[in-house]
C-alpha cells in the first residue's frame, strides 16, 4: 500500500468515526428531549400500595415491552424507566395490577385507573407475529394527570392471557 492511499484511508476512517459519533450524540438528545416533552403529560406515579388483598389472578411471568402514550402504540413513552423492556412479572389484585420490573422499580395501577385489558398485535413498537394477533397483552389505564397509556406485556406462555382476559369481563 502506498503512502497516499494509506493517508487517504486514515482520513477516511477519521471521518467516518467522527460522523457515527455525531449521529449517536443527537439520537441521545432527540431521546432526552423526548422525556422533556412526555414528563409532564406522565406526571408522577401512583404509588404501591402497603397491602394488598390475595391476587385475583396469580403471577404471570414474561417481559414488559414498555409504555405508549394510547392510542398511538408506537409512541413510546421514555420518561424515567418505563421506555425500556425487561423481564416482569405480571399479578391483578382486588386494588389494581402490579408490574413487578427485573432492574427497575415496579409499576402499580389502581383498579379504579384501569380502562382495558386487550390482547395487540404488538405494543411500544414490538410487533409480535401470531395467528389470532395476540401476541402482547395491552393493559390501557388513566395516570393521574389525565394521559392515558398503554402497558405492553408479552406471557412466557400466551394461554395465560385468558385468565387476565376473564378477569376483566
Amino acid at each position: 500500500m502506498n503512502t497516499p492511499t494509506m493517508i487517504g484511508s486514515l482520513i477516511f476512517a477519521a471521518v467516518l468515526v467522527v460522523l457515527i459519533g455525531v449521529v449517536i450524540r443527537l439520537m441521545m438528545r432527540g431521546w432526552r428531549h423526548r422525556g422533556q416533552l412526555q414528563d409532564a403529560l406522565i406526571g408522577t406515579l401512583p404509588t404501591v400500595p402497603d397491602t394488598v388483598g390475595s391476587p385475583t389472578v396469580a403471577a404471570t411471568r414474561g417481559l414488559y415491552l414498555g409504555c405508549t402514550l394510547a392510542p398511538k402504540w408506537n409512541d413510546r413513552v421514555v420518561v424515567s424507566d418505563l421506555g425500556y423492556r425487561t423481564k416482569a412479572v405480571l399479578t391483578r389484585y382486588p386494588e389494581g395490577i402490579m408490574v413487578q420490573r427485573s432492574g427497575a422499580r415496579p409499576i402499580w395501577i389502581p383498579d379504579d385507573s384501569i380502562i382495558a385489558v386487550r390482547t395487540e398485535r404488538g405494543v411500544a413498537g414490538r410487533a409480535i407475529p401470531t395467528r389470532n394477533n395476540d401476541g402482547v397483552l395491552a393493559i390501557r389505564w388513566r395516570l393521574p394527570s389525565g394521559t392515558e397509556i398503554d402497558v405492553g406485556f408479552r406471557a412466557d406462555d400466551r394461554a395465560e392471557y385468558t385468565r387476565w382476559l376473564e378477569d376483566e369481563q
